[in-house]
Formats: structure tokens, sequence, C-alpha cells
């Protein structure tokens, strides 16, 4: 099997798109090592550190007329790299059905609500039309909560539609006491670690924040990259920006944290979510389906303002409860890996090369 992967989303810096492009193309190529992966875009972006030899680079546009890249570039493209399947990662797919194709669906945001995504007209106005016409072959959603969301929206065929869950990658895992000494000493802190942008509920949990730092010295750390329809936020005692960090730093104050905190109003997977139970932490989540999906009971629900600050209050006031919620996320960690998602995932290929 030849496979053309969509690698627009490996041209961003950080973010839930690019870890599953990187991490599906790389455990696809390194289970099904029978096979080629051409990673293939209209714009530059970096090869995965760990590219197996399977898996590899193809060209963009080579003259003005494949710029029009989805109604023309790719299709050169793909016949010059005899790829049979194509997969887009980024919610996009061919415009001519030429061959079979596998569209990932993450979420439905740019539906809900138009003040999550300033800049997601095109995808609004794409996407349905692909899903309508026939023009994906099979889709893929990161949750079953997600996949139902898309059936009902899009009447999309049971048949036509499969959840295949992410996975967190390997450098998230619990920190021995050797590696915790790399993390300098300092105040508590809960952690919020993702993209900084409206769907997130970042003004929520600093007003949550708020009220428990009134009564215990406890930071709040901000870690990832801030979208520019984002507001800067303005310093304030007890709160760390960090901006991006690296993986290594990231799985250093997640095994630091009081509790990691993510209040989203709404999800397609909540990859920080899983990131953070597989380095053992304790988790405080909002009540969106998919991340109930995906937690399983292994984390602290707060579906509102006042359940989101008692949450944090009794952690911060008893930090010992937060043993068995880490003993939970570490045992229900367990059941993901990117190896079972490559599996999946090709099995959808499959299905898609039968139907097509």
């Amino acid at each position: 099997m030849r496979v053309a992967i969509d690698a627009t989303p490996l041209t961003l810096s950080s973010g839930g798109l690019r870890r599953y492009t990187q991490e599906l193309s790389v455990a696809l190529a390194e289970n099904f090592p029978q096979d080629e992966f051409f990673l293939v875009s209209d714009q530059p972006f970096g090869m995965p550190d760990t590219a197996p030899l399977n898996l590899r680079r193809g060209g963009g546009p080579r003259h003005p007329a494949e710029r029009r890249w989805w109604l023309w570039g790719l299709d050169r493209e793909m016949q010059r790299l005899e790829a049979g399947l194509f997969h887009g990662t980024d919610f996009a797919v061919p415009y001519l059905p030429h061959r079979p194709s596998v569209l990932t669906l993450h979420d439905l945001s740019p539906w809900m609500d138009a003040a999550w995504h300033s800049n997601a007209g095109r995808v609004r106005q794409r996407t349905p039309l692909l899903i309508g016409l026939g023009l994906t072959t099979m889709i893929v959603t990161p949750s079953e909560a997600v996949r139902k969301q898309a059936i009902e929206r899009f009447r999309i065929h049971p048949d036509r539609i499969r959840a295949v869950p992410h996975a967190a990658a390997a450098c998230f895992r619990p920190r021995n006491a050797r590696d915790s000494a790399a993390s300098p000493p300092g105040p508590p802190y809960f952690l919020y670690a993702g993209t900084l942008e409206p769907r997130k509920n970042i003004s929520g949990l600093l007003a949550a924040w708020r009220e428990v730092r009134r009564l215990h010295p406890v930071d709040l750390v901000l870690a990832g990259r801030r979208r520019c329809d984002f507001a800067q936020l303005a310093p304030e005692s007890g709160l760390q920006i960090m901006g991006e960090v690296s993986d290594e730093r990231l799985a250093q104050l997640l095994a630091g944290t009081l509790a990691f905190v993510y209040p989203s109003f709404y999800e397609g997977f909540g990859l920080p979510v899983l990131e953070a139970m597989q380095c053992g932490a304790c988790i405080i989540t909002s009540r969106d389906a998919a991340i109930v999906e995906v937690a399983a009971g292994a984390a602290l629900a707060a579906g509102s303002h006042a359940e989101l600050v008692r949450a944090m209050l009794d952690i911060a006031a008893h930090p010992e409860w937060a043993k068995p919620w880490r003993e939970r996320a570490l045992r229900r960690a367990a059941d993901f890996s990117w190896r079972r998602t490559a599996q999946l995932t090709r099995e959808v290929y499959e299905e898609a090369l039968r139907r097509f």
C-alpha cells in the first residue's frame, strides 16, 4: 500500500493537529514496514525526527497550475508518487475523487461557535461539501462523541465513519525522584497545557484560580502557544505564562503539578488530558463529552464554575487527595497507544480501498 498523508499540520509549531499527524505517520510506518507513506503539502514543513525509512517527504507544486493544490497539484503529485490513497489530516481531501481518500474530522468546533475560530471560514465552507458530495471515501473521528455529532450534523451513513482514538507520545511518562530533581523547587501550582485560544475557557480557569489563590498560595502555570485570536494576558502575581515548552519540560511540569486543569468548552479528543494522564497527574476537566469519554472516570469533572473552584480548592487544601486520581489516570492511559491508533487507521484505509 502507498499512502499520501497531508503534512500541512506539520507547518504548525505545536498543537493537537501537529501531534496527530507526526505521531500517526511515524506509527504507521513503524508498524507496517511493507507499506510506503509520503508526507505531502503545498507548504514547507519539517519531517518528523524519528521518521522510518518508509516514511518519506513527497513533493509540492512544481509549476503555477499545481498551486491550485487541492484541485490539480495534489492529484499530480500522487500520480508521481504512485500513491493509491490519500489521508487528509486537516479537514480536507482532493476535490477530484480519482482515488480513495480518508478524512480526519477532528471535531465540530468550526461549526459550533464562530468566536472559537476567527480563521476557519474555509474549513466551515469546504469540509461539509467534501463530506456531502462523497468526495471523501471514509471519515475518521478521534472519539465516539464526535462520531455521533458528525453523523447527526452532516447526515453521514454510520458505516462510512469510524472513531479511532489518539494516544500520547512515549515521552509523557511518570517521573522518578531523579527526574523530578531537574525541576527547581517553587510554590505549588496548577497547570494548563495546550493552545491558548477562545475554546479552551482560559478566562474561566483564571477566574477559578483567583478564588483559590485568595485562600491558598498556589500559582497557575499556562504552557502553550498563544493563537493570534487570543488576547494577550496581563501579568499578575502567581500567574506564570510560559509559552511553548518542549515535551521534556512539559512532562516535568506535569510531574510536579498539584493538578492539571483543562476546563475546555469543547474538544474532539482532549489530547493534553491523555498526556497528563500518562504522566500520572491528577486531572480536573470540564464535562465535555469527548473528554469524559477519554478520561472514563479517571479525572475530576467540573461542569460549572462553582464545581471547578471546589475541585481546585479541595486539591490545594488536601494535596494527598490527588494520589488515587493519579493512580486512576495511569491505569486509564494504559488503554491508549499510537500502535493501536495506527492499526485501526490502516483498517480504515483498507475499507476505503474496498469501497472506492
